[in-house]
């Protein structure tokens, strides 16, 4: 008898991570929701054969990888290997609540038609705090995550936003597919906001879920404000601004897009920053005649109209300085064609 494939597959990319990855196992072990499996890549560790499933109590699998191939490519080759209706996304330094797997069951059921939610992340170091509830984006190119080091007590229900943080992120598994999943020449950073801004030209919404909750380290790994963060921020951000928006905002916004660059190269002796910064940007625009190849490819493909896309943009300036969080009343209503199954029925049997 073949066994059937689980509602969720959790997938946990783990480079270095042995601080945090029994932490974040144990997390998953203590879940109330019991239908789902578990994909750990090893990607490239030094510490990758002390990883250790061996206390889960639901079915787990490492995979590994000779090198460090990156979030976004590590998470495309467990995303390839999945069974499960949907992907949940985790970090090895997010440690979920018992309840966030029931709290997204819960979601899918009362969502029918959502293909992305996004969980509340709360500092480990101080969980009053918010790590972020949901990603936002300005058409001036820039992203954060909502409210972060904000009181927790500002999010109160669920919301809309732009797209979800993937340090612990759903998506439903075909959908995330049928988009192409993630941007694997990002290797790291801003491929979720890349990915939430796709998910969105192809026409689908992302829920923010109050009761999905984690514990967050927050580049615990990469570590903030590295030289690493800063190239891959820099160079990535200006890829997701050639890929996704559509003309003609893209014309409009590309000058104040260059003009950014150009005071970063400025800023850069000041901040002590310049050669890494000056490097980033000259690699994003050596990839120029390759990013806007992918850029026509994504927009010939783009399903949601151009009110619709943009709507789910950030335009208050404030919030967009201030790093406040944009997350918006969720809208009632139903995609064109039949829904696909949630899948949801999997949890009854």
């Amino acid at each position: 008898m073949v066994a059937r494939a689980p509602l969720i597959t959790v997938l946990v990319v783990a480079y270095n991570s042995g601080t945090y990855l029994p932490r974040c196992l144990a997390a998953l072990e203590a879940q109330t929701f019991r239908d789902f499996d578990v994909l750990v890549l090893d990607n490239g560790s030094p510490d990758g054969d002390d990883i250790d499933l061996s206390n889960l109590g639901v079915p787990a699998k490492v995979v590994r990888s000779p090198e460090n191939i990156g979030f976004a490519a590590g998470n495309n080759l467990l995303a390839r290997q999945a069974q499960g209706t949907w992907l949940a996304l985790l970090n090895p330094d997010a440690f979920a609540d018992p309840g966030w797997l029931q709290a997204f069951a819960d979601a899918v059921v009362r969502y029918d038609g959502i293909s992305v939610f996004g969980s509340t992340q709360l500092l480990d170091s101080d969980p009053a705090l918010l790590d972020g509830a949901g990603d936002h984006y300005s058409p001036l190119g820039l992203a954060w995550r909502g409210d972060r080091l904000k009181p927790a007590s500002l999010v109160t229900e669920d919301a809309e936003v732009m797209g979800p943080c993937a340090a612990a992120a759903f998506y439903r598994r075909d959908v995330f597919e049928a988009v192409g999943g993630f941007a694997e020449t990002y290797f790291c950073y801003y491929e979720d906001v890349e990915l939430g801004l796709r998910f969105r030209l192809a026409g689908e919404r992302c829920i923010q879920l109050v009761g999905a909750r984690v514990r967050h380290v927050a580049s615990a790994i990469a570590g903030e404000n590295s030289d690493f963060s800063r190239y891959h921020i820099t160079r990535n951000r200006i890829w997701t601004f050639l890929r996704t928006m559509p003309a003609p905002v893209f014309h409009l916004f590309l000058p104040l897009l260059l003009a950014q660059l150009a005071l970063i190269v400025l800023l850069g002796p000041v901040r002590g920053d310049s050669p890494v910064r000056v490097r980033a940007i000259r690699d994003a625009l050596r990839a120029f005649p390759a990013v806007m190849k992918q850029r026509a490819e994504i927009q010939a493909g783009r399903k949601a109209g151009k009110c619709t896309f943009l709507s789910a943009l950030s335009w208050n300036p404030v919030k967009i300085f201030a790093s406040e969080g944009d997350r918006r009343p969720i809208r009632r209503e139903n995609k064109a064609g039949p829904v696909p199954s949630t899948g949801v029925e999997h949890a009854a049997d």
